[in-house]
């Protein structure tokens, strides 16, 4: 069963930085694209940014340019960062990781970003 564990997050002032976390472990196959979502009240879950096994990623075009996504493969774990700099109060939500592959589509329980103004 997929596993997913989100940490960071948490408070930070308009034009700072957080930076999140996201491990998966087991029953995890190759070929997976692995994300990151946000939802605030109100709104539909959207994606933020995406990144497969292997392969480019992609981001949405509120956060272009000051989000960046990276994975680390090794040690059968499939880990995601998401390092989010000049952040906007905007950008304040719950960000749910994901994993999405053949068998099935897992999400993380997600943690929580704020920013003040």
């Amino acid at each position: 069963q997929v596993q997913l564990v989100e940490s960071g997050g948490g408070l930070a002032q308009a034009g700072g930085s957080l930076r999140l976390s996201c491990a998966a472990s087991g029953g995890i196959l190759g070929g997976n694209v692995m994300g990151w979502y946000r939802q605030t009240p109100g709104h539909e879950r959207e994606s933020v940014a995406r990144i497969p096994y292997m392969g480019a990623p992609t981001y949405a075009s509120s956060v272009r340019g000051r989000f960046t996504i990276s994975r680390d493969n090794g040690n059968s774990r499939n880990t995601i960062y998401l390092q989010m700099n000049d952040l906007k109060p905007e950008d304040t939500g719950v960000y749910y990781c994901r994993l999405a592959q053949d068998m099935g589509d897992y999400w993380g329980q997600g943690t929580q970003v704020t920013v003040s103004a």
